[in-house]
């Protein structure tokens, strides 16, 4: 956990509803320029692993690059320690994982403050309102596997493509909580000192949802938020609201009992925390994807494309599946056989009709916290 943003039949109402559910002193990048496959195509603008050669080629490139640059994926996120693992075992390539901690918006200050250097990200994971904003950044390349991403997921052109998601949820330790039955129940005096919101939600993709999933469970909707920045500030007049980014080592101490998050997210803590549990307001069923790109300005161009086309294989699509996220080709996967069944059937239940925040909620609700946010809670 970190201040970064069930059935099969989830993906498919995210297809219909949604179009993007989108260090200083680090010496000068080379030249990428001569990162090449076969053909002689240039790792910087192959918008295919096709255009540099074939994936061969792609992945001879990628080598000698040897080292890519990922930023704000801690490991106990939809289970990016285990793929950042696999994907520098199968290719040998080391991946420097910056800032586990930040947030989307600290992705995309990272990537400008670190331009032109070695150190700068090759990729981007992002929450749909900051990846709507800083599209310019981000270089269009189409995985082997990009036909089989939903139209409504993707981008086009490959510029961004959804990539995994899940539903907003209230996550409690059940021995020193009583199990809500409604998100209003977090008001009540027993939750005094004890509820926590993943981040900021003017620069957080998980806390920014989780505004949307108050304003919609007090009435309001997914793009008018002031009912759900409301919510936050009678909480915390309450003294229920607890001004802490939760971590699984707040969790395991007891200092957030209740935290407000993914669902994928509050479910990896059953392992550490037995008593853990996760709820979804069956009235307030917030479903959103996260966005991945290459950035424009890769200083290791051929890995940062080797690296999409890692997580978009069913590999890499089940292993994100396997930390309780939903893969954007879980649907695919599933009518081909390649679905990981096991770790299908472990997601956490939901009932009730999702609803799928679009751009032109995210920007509203974006504009309404950019303003009100830090004089109701801050």
């Amino acid at each position: 956990m970190t201040a970064r943003t069930r059935s099969t039949a989830w993906l498919a109402v995210v297809a219909a509803a949604t179009s993007i559910a989108v260090a200083a002193c680090s010496p000068p990048a080379k030249d990428s320029s001569g990162s090449s496959g076969s053909s002689g195509g240039s790792a910087a603008t192959a918008t295919s692993a096709q255009a540099l050669g074939g994936m061969d080629a792609l992945v001879a490139a990628a080598k000698k690059e040897g080292t890519l640059n990922v930023i704000a994926l801690p490991p106990d996120w939809a289970n990016y320690g285990a793929i950042i693992t696999a994907f520098g075992t199968k290719y040998g390539i080391k991946v420097n994982s910056a800032q586990p901690d930040a947030s989307s918006a600290d992705e995309i200050s990272a990537a400008t403050r670190l331009k032109g250097q070695d150190s700068a990200p090759d990729v981007f994971d992002l929450g749909a309102a900051v990846a709507t904003a800083n599209t310019t950044m981000f270089a269009p390349y189409k995985t082997t596997t990009f036909d089989s991403v939903p139209t409504d997921l993707k981008d086009a052109n490959g510029l961004w493509v959804n990539d995994y998601g899940g539903y907003m949820s209230v996550g409690y330790d059940s021995s020193k909580v009583p199990a809500p039955t409604s998100f209003a129940d977090l008001l009540k005096p027993a939750y005094k000192g004890k509820v926590a919101l993943n981040g900021d939600p003017t620069k957080a993709g998980a806390a920014f949802a989780g505004v949307q999933m108050a304003s919609i469970a007090s009435g309001g909707s997914a793009g008018d938020v002031t009912k759900g920045v409301d919510f936050f500030k009678q909480l915390k007049k309450a003294g229920n609201f607890i001004p802490v980014d939760p971590t699984p080592a707040t969790i395991v101490s007891g200092q957030t009992p209740v935290v407000i998050d993914w669902d994928y997210l509050n479910a990896a803590q059953t392992a550490k925390v037995p008593t853990w549990k996760v709820y979804v307001p069956d009235n307030a069923v917030v479903a959103g994807y996260y966005v991945q790109a290459v950035s424009k300005d890769a200083p290791h161009p051929a890995a940062a494309r080797l690296w999409q086309e890692f997580l978009y294989s069913d590999e890499g699509q089940n292993l994100w599946l396997k930390g309780g996220a939903r893969p954007v080709r879980f649907d695919d996967m599933k009518k081909a056989g390649t679905l990981d069944a096991t770790a299908a059937a472990a997601l956490p239940p939901v009932t009730g009709t999702p609803v799928v925040p679009t751009a032109a909620d995210s920007d509203t609700a974006k504009a309404y916290l950019a303003k009100e946010w830090a004089n109701a809670v801050g």
